[in-house]
């Protein structure tokens, strides 16, 4: 079964009545149709670096060296945990520790973010290391508080018995 052939079409006609119903729209493009804004640049002329450079800032994108400072501190907040001067066996010490814990978690999501978003896999997985290390920092905090380990121990210090 053969089809008969399409008559001519007058394609122009056709496109501007596309146009027309898309400007309708209620987000229609303002310069559907009209061609290039004035002063658009092409790409690969050298407005279009500093134009996608000031779209990057504008979207978050951080710097590289601003996403090596982010994991270098990240890192210096991780090893400086080892390092926890006080007691933290219970209390409002043990908080601060813990807080210090979420800090490096913190740190470490932020320094991931940044990394990730600017293609750099040593920084990425310098991050994705402290995380896992700031998750173990709370894990052995946490689980045995919460009866998840072979030894326990408790949030708050317990109250020295009263002397007579």
């Amino acid at each position: 079964m053969n089809k008969p052939p399409d008559k001519a079409r007058d394609w122009d006609k056709e496109l501007a009545e596309v146009d027309r119903l898309l400007a309708k729209l209620p987000h229609a493009d303002p310069t559907l149709g009209r061609g290039p804004a004035p002063g658009a640049h092409k790409p690969g002329s050298p407005g279009a670096a500093q134009m996608l450079q000031q779209a990057r800032v504008s979207a978050g994108v951080p710097t590289p060296l601003a996403v090596w400072i982010r994991v270098g501190l990240g890192m210096l907040v991780g090893l400086a945990m080892t390092q926890w001067p006080y007691s933290h066996v219970c209390g409002l010490k043990e908080m601060f520790y813990l807080i210090g814990s979420g800090a490096v978690v913190a740190s470490a999501i932020w320094g991931a973010w940044g990394s990730w978003r600017r293609r750099m896999p040593l920084a990425h997985g310098l991050s994705i290391g402290l995380l896992i290390w700031g998750f173990a920092l709370v894990t052995f905090e946490v689980l045995p508080r919460i009866g998840y380990s072979y030894k326990t121990a408790t949030w708050f210090c317990p109250e020295p018995p009263a002397t007579p």
